[in-house]
């Protein structure tokens, strides 16, 4: 049986990208911010409706130069519902990771647990945009204000995602982005600092470049985090198909919604009518009133080769790292603790067939005796 993956990345026409790495061999201009990569910003940037865009070799590097940039000390919020690069780049950066429970419905950072877990201590808030759906930013932005906290998003879910029609990469103090090959949008590895001022995008450009500031100037100790030109280039290239990809996954999202409605102890996931979402992940819930468990689920798609993802599970704050942390207790994260047990990524990406996502289906309804869905619907 054909293999199938949670995802696969987007690969424009191999013709298109040939060009621009004739133009590069041309030129041997492979790194330090050259033409491609200079273009890269500009289009991103206009066509995310972001003001000033930073790219970088990958997101991890993104998350902790924005750390650096904003020079957060001490102790940040975050959450434990995430992949590890989130609170991995809090150690890095030699920070305290402060776990709060997560929303019930959204999977994102709850607002409502932030303000009890704010000490002398606490300097920012790190939530994450889980599967691409919004937090609840305007009261994580209100308790950051009376707090006189930072606000960076992990926002590597997020590409193109709006709400009331403006990007939520403007919220907040910083927000990053992944353009890991998983991701909606990718260059290979990549990511990028979304930032609001040109003084803002000016230091972190310094600290992804070694602090220089000129051939002999050094004014930060900064990190090489650069994105070549190769990863450029082919994301200029991805910005042509983008359009496509994201309507692809919006089809395959809402055939998911509708072949899984009648299964019960399956939830879906939706957003409001005010948001503008990428369908980055399809994530089911597996309740209790299924008849089998999650991770049955998942074994019994591994052995048809279709690979689900449990996103995510363990939680970041079980891992040996974390686990002595005041916060990071089960009984501190019940909802956290208990939607981890829950979800499983099913597959999903612009060139899974209708062939391929019924498979997909069937054996999620054969586990409760419902009828097969029509391949060729």
């Amino acid at each position: 049986m054909k293999d199938i993956y949670v995802t696969s990345p987007l690969l424009p026409p191999l013709e298109e990208f040939i060009p621009y790495l004739e133009k590069i061999w041309e030129k041997k201009f492979l790194t330090n911010g050259g033409e491609w990569h200079q273009q890269l910003e500009k289009e991103l940037a206009d066509y995310l409706g972001v003001e000033h865009l930073c790219l970088f070799a990958n997101g991890t590097l993104a998350l902790l130069t924005a750390l650096q940039a904003l020079r957060i000390t001490g102790e940040v919020i975050t959450t434990p519902y995430s992949f590890v690069a989130t609170s991995h780049s809090l150690l890095w950066n030699g920070l305290t990771p402060v776990f709060a429970d997560i929303d019930p419905v959204t999977c994102n950072i709850d607002p409502d647990k932030i303000e009890a877990l704010i000490t002398p201590a606490t300097s920012a808030i790190l939530p994450v945009h889980c599967y691409g759906i919004p937090c609840n930013v305007d009261k994580i932005q209100t308790i950051a204000d009376a707090w006189g906290l930072k606000v960076i998003y992990d926002a590597a879910h997020a590409f193109g995602v709006k709400k009331n029609n403006h990007s939520i990469l403007n919220c907040g103090d910083l927000s990053i982005l992944s353009f890991h090959a998983t991701k909606v949008f990718n260059t290979f590895e990549g990511g990028a600092i979304i930032c609001p001022d040109a003084r803002m995008k000016q230091r972190i450009d310094y600290l992804k470049n070694f602090g220089f500031a000129g051939e002999t100037t050094v004014v930060a100790p900064g990190i090489n985090a650069k994105m070549n030109e190769v990863q450029a280039a082919f994301g200029l290239v991805q910005l042509g198909h983008i359009d496509h990809a994201l309507a692809r996954r919006a089809e395959i999202y809402h055939r998911y919604c509708e072949w899984l409605r009648d299964i019960p102890g399956i939830g879906t996931f939706s957003v409001t009518d005010d948001v503008e979402w990428n369908h980055a992940y399809f994530p089911i819930r597996v309740e209790s009133t299924f008849p089998v468990s999650r991770d049955w689920l998942y074994d019994a798609l591994k052995a048809q080769n279709i690979y689900s993802r449990r996103y995510f599970y363990p939680l970041i704050s079980s891992f040996s790292m974390y686990r002595h942390l005041p916060s990071a207790s089960a009984a501190s994260l019940p909802v956290a603790s208990d939607v981890a047990e829950k979800i499983l990524c099913l597959p999903i990406y612009p060139d899974l067939t209708l062939e391929d996502q019924a498979r997909v289906v069937n054996i999620i309804r054969e586990q409760v005796g419902l009828t097969q869905v029509d391949k060729v619907a």
